[in-house]
């Protein structure tokens, strides 16, 4: 049997096609993906994303524990509410998940980590603490729901439906959260817009996600969701990284901290590795569609593409690729498509943000 959200019953009346997503019954689109997209680009959507968990973890040493756990340095958290995004990586460097860590006090962190991988993620956790740190408390908060507002104009509908939030949030950087009575409000988000990612109680999800719907805030499924953070060049965990790739060849090296004397699981390896392939963005100069796992041709090797399809807004396909160090941004490469091979160019991603495209 299918897991299911706080929001299941709400999407099915709102006709959605739901769809099996790593074991959860989440909504593909609501009648057209492509108006999903564009309504996040242009106004305002939300995505349920209760699937994914917050883990709360509490204790004196929880700081010092996360300083060992994930690649990322903890100890950039100082101001309360502020948010880290990290890899918690295997001895061997490759990435178990990747995470948000969110600072609230001295004894108290919250972790949000991928559905998909949350099962694998508290054993991780759970037997690291047990060996380093046993009297830390660590709660899956499966009480709680998560809804994304996305869009220009998202901040200002979560404003008209939650009183009093203009106030505490309208100066909120992004990678920032501030609590308000049950609604735990934070600036990010995975489609490359502004907005909110918002977390309450269970019991509420459903009347807030009607109360957003009224204020005109459009709902928006998991195909609007990939072709949006693809567009943003955000890594999807499993596509663009894995426990056998280490954020050093996924485009995460910028989440890793080499430079502190701090030790943490995976950074020998990361220093022992020899770096050979590297995370770019493709644009397709011929006609077609760019897919995961397309061959790709350079002239200093061989490569992969790791996530791909069409870009509703740029009106054309595009893709992340893992292609060897040394192609450059406006270099032109080829891409395996139905045993022709089509020309691509190099660019640096992100290809949208903001609404502007970038490359």
């Amino acid at each position: 049997m299918l897991k299911t959200t706080p929001l299941n019953a709400a999407h099915r009346a709102m006709n959605a096609k739901m769809v099996d997503f790593g074991g959860w019954d989440m909504p593909l689109h609501y009648g057209s993906q492509l108006d999903e997209h564009h309504i996040v680009r242009r106004d305002a959507g939300m995505f349920d994303v209760s699937h994914m968990l917050a883990v709360d973890m509490r204790g004196e040493n929880v700081r010092q524990f996360l300083r060992g756990l994930v690649a990322n340095n903890v100890d950039k958290l100082t101001v309360p509410g502020k948010a880290l995004y990290t890899c918690m990586l295997n001895p061997a460097g490759g990435i178990i998940d990747d995470l948000i860590i969110y600072f609230l006090s001295e004894s108290w962190f919250r972790l949000v980590v991928n559905a998909g991988t949350a099962d694998k993620d508290i054993d991780w956790i759970t037997s690291q603490a047990h060996q380093l740190a046993p009297d830390l408390t660590i709660t899956p908060r499966r009480d709680l729901a998560m809804i994304a507002v996305q869009g220009p104009n998202a901040r200002a509908k979560v404003w008209a439906v939650i009183p009093g939030s203009q106030v505490v949030t309208e100066n909120l950087k992004p990678f920032q959260s501030v609590e308000l009575g049950d609604y735990f409000i934070a600036r990010t988000g995975y489609t490359g817009e502004d907005g909110f990612e918002i977390t309450l109680p269970a019991g509420q999800a459903a009347d807030f996600w009607q109360k957003l719907h009224a204020a005109g805030v459009a709902p928006a499924g998991l195909g609007a969701r990939d072709t949006l953070r693809l567009e943003a060049g955000m890594n999807l965990y499993g596509q663009d990284m894995s426990e056998t790739v280490g954020p050093l060849e996924s485009g995460l090296a910028w989440t890793v901290d080499l430079k502190s004397e701090r030790d943490f699981i995976g950074k020998q390896a990361l220093q022992a590795q020899p770096v050979s392939q590297q995370l770019a963005g493709l644009v397709l100069l011929d006609k077609g569609v760019l897919r995961s796992h397309q061959k790709v041709i350079a002239r200093q090797g061989e490569g992969e593409i790791t996530s791909g399809g069409f870009s509703p807004t740029m009106n054309q396909s595009i893709a992340l690729a893992r292609i060897p160090v040394g192609v450059a941004a406006g270099d032109q490469v080829h891409v395996v498509v139905r045993d022709k091979q089509l020309a691509a160019k190099v660019v640096k991603y992100p290809f949208v943000r903001n609404g502007q495209v970038l490359v």
